[in-house]
């Protein structure tokens, strides 16, 4: 990507006590409405059934997808796992089928393939209640009928609404339940359409004001294989595999909305316009042992979700994140009474590579993050208010990451060699970075082979956020500065491997270090030969007493302060969007 391109994709902001980046959208056939958080009052991550109680007096009704080939399919798989064993991601050890469970998820099948009446997921998905389960058979499954469901139907005309941003196009709740397919090849429609939404939207997002009734809540859709790579959910190129391009009919493959305790496991779903799994405005959810291949913006959206957990997984092949848990609920340090402090949402034992980034959240509150590999990505974390309307939860605050494996983080998305279009802007060779975020704990994790910088940190001034009038933040005041304060970074092991080989950073930790980002510090931290002192930093002290600790350059005048403008301004003397050389 030259920097002419860059130029319509990145839009500068300067500071005040702190920088903005602002990034456009990504321009899609569809506006997405104003979304609400749920209520979280009798919340709960939901129980995940196994595939053999689908045959002993289950809990709802069972309908199952199969192809012709279903079983084929899975004899050839229980073989190979049997000779080979299995991986759910990459970085996992084999995992060994033994004969015995091979003959058990034969038999299963082959029970379940008897009671087959549906060869549609989709078919399957609206015949469906609450309570319900949808079990896939071994395939490739490209929903012909949703990819032959027109774009824009005009049966929905009528059903727009305006969003937050003013834009008057946006697809309303009632636009989803009359046209599924319109946007999604998959659509799990959660509830019957509660009546309008107000408009103009709300400015607080606390509590979905136009909620009707279950109508497919608790809902478990699964791949009845040996693992995800059984079932295939394809929304374009076929052709493809589990690479590029993704030439997509739809901007969704699968999309979960207003279905609270909803359930994906063992399934791949790959080459969607926008986003691979989009969960929206639902209570309660789980996502395991699944794939997310070449989704052209995420592998992984959920938007104002609360009691989440995502689990064993591996997502590649994002222009933006491979996951992405969007404007998280507020449970934070910036909870609502009677809630208390808990973490909403929970990332563990996944594997994001080869995106731009492996994973974002923009004022994502209170993600608890453990156990991952964030690697071959330009950047694997982002924490973030880069923010307008359509993203509530200003300031991100609250995360937990926490024994993940941050390395090797140097994939140019941005050169011509490249096979994934970038839709974000962002600094290759960099472990994570918050930019603008308080209260986030970062812990215990081994951050090594990131060319630029392990992890960066910098403030955002609330004016680069909420400066326009038909673009209003929640939370936002464009006379103060909200970000970034209380960030805490301890027990890491910078430039050194897990086994204890030397692999540098370009540098450990970089800090804007502004006056005014008070609470923010650094300890007990290792560098690449094993000591503190080893450590690599700009500035090159950093403040280790989380309670007297303050930035001491004023704003305008530091070297970080400068670099950042030079980028955001699509100078060509910013580096960002080059590799940068091994250390």
């Amino acid at each position: 990507m030259d920097f002419g391109t860059r130029r319509g994709t990145i839009v500068a902001a300067l500071v005040v006590c702190g920088l903005a980046i602002l990034v456009p959208s990504l321009a899609s056939a569809h506006i997405e409405r104003a979304s609400y958080w749920p209520d979280p009052t009798g919340g709960h991550v939901p129980k995940v059934r196994s595939l053999a109680s689908a045959l002993i007096k289950p809990k709802g009704k069972t309908r199952v997808v199969c192809r012709s080939n279903s079983i084929k399919r899975l004899r050839k798989s229980v073989r190979r796992a049997i000779r080979r064993g299995y991986k759910d991601r990459p970085t996992q050890k084999r995992k060994q089928l033994s004969r015995r469970q091979g003959r058990r998820l034969l038999r299963i099948n082959r029970r379940l393939k008897r009671r087959c009446k549906f060869h549609s997921i989709q078919a399957a998905v609206s015949a469906s209640g609450n309570n319900d389960r949808v079990v896939i058979m071994p395939g490739l499954y490209t929903e012909p009928k949703s990819r032959r469901a027109p774009t824009n139907n005009p049966k929905c005309d009528g059903l727009e609404e305006t969003n937050d941003k003013g834009q008057t196009g946006a697809l309303s709740y009632a636009y989803q339940v009359q046209c599924p397919n319109d946007q999604n090849l998959i659509a799990v429609i959660g509830r019957k359409p509660g009546g309008p939404a107000p408009q103009p939207p709300l400015d607080d997002r606390h509590g979905i004001p136009n909620l009707g009734p279950c109508i497919r809540c608790h809902l478990q859709l699964e791949g009845s294989g040996v693992s995800a790579d059984d079932v295939v959910v394809d929304a374009g190129r076929v052709a493809s595999g589990n690479h590029g391009p993704a030439n997509p009919v739809k901007d969704v493959g699968i999309r979960i909305d207003r279905a609270d305790g909803f359930v994906l496991r063992r399934l791949t779903v790959r080459h969607a316009r926008e986003h691979g799994i989009y969960i929206l405005e639902s209570l309660g959810y789980v996502l395991e042992k699944f794939k997310v291949f070449y989704n052209e913006e995420y592998g992984v959206l959920t938007f104002v979700e609360d009691y989440g957990v995502i689990r064993n997984c591996e997502a590649a092949g994002s222009g933006d994140a491979g996951l992405y848990p969007g404007s998280s609920a507020e449970t934070g340090e910036d909870v609502q009474a009677p809630d208390h402090f808990r973490y909403s949402q929970r990332l563990t034992r996944c594997d994001m590579h080869h995106n731009a980034l492996g994973y974002s959240g923009t004022n994502s509150n209170a993600v608890h993050i453990d156990h991952n590999n964030f690697y071959g990505n330009a950047m694997g974390l982002s924490t973030d208010v880069f923010t307008g309307a359509g993203h509530p939860g200003f300031p991100q605050d609250s995360d937990l990451i926490e024994n993940n494996r941050f390395y090797s983080n140097n994939f140019n998305v941005y050169g011509s060699h490249s096979d994934v279009v970038p839709t974000v802007p962002v600094p290759v060779g960099v472990g994570m970075w918050i930019a603008g975020g308080n209260n986030n704990t970062v812990r215990n994790n081994h951050f090594y082979d990131n060319w630029r910088r392990g992890v960066m940190l910098f403030g955002v001034a609330d004016a680069f956020i909420c400066d326009a009038p038909n673009d209003p933040v929640y939370g936002c005041d464009p006379a103060e500065t909200h970000t970034s304060f209380r960030n805490r970074f301890s027990g890491n092991v910078m430039g050194r491997t897990p086994s204890g080989k030397r692999k540098p950073n370009g540098t450990d930790f970089w800090w804007d270090n502004i006056q005014g980002q008070v609470n923010n510090c650094w300890f007990n931290n290792r560098g690449k030969n094993g000591t503190r002192a080893s450590i690599t930093s700009v500035p090159n002290s950093l403040p280790s007493d989380c309670a007297t600790s303050d930035g001491t350059d004023p704003p305008f005048t530091n070297a970080q302060l400068d670099e950042l403008l030079l980028c955001v301004t699509d100078d060509p003397a910013c580096t960002w969007f080059q590799t940068p050389p091994k250390p």
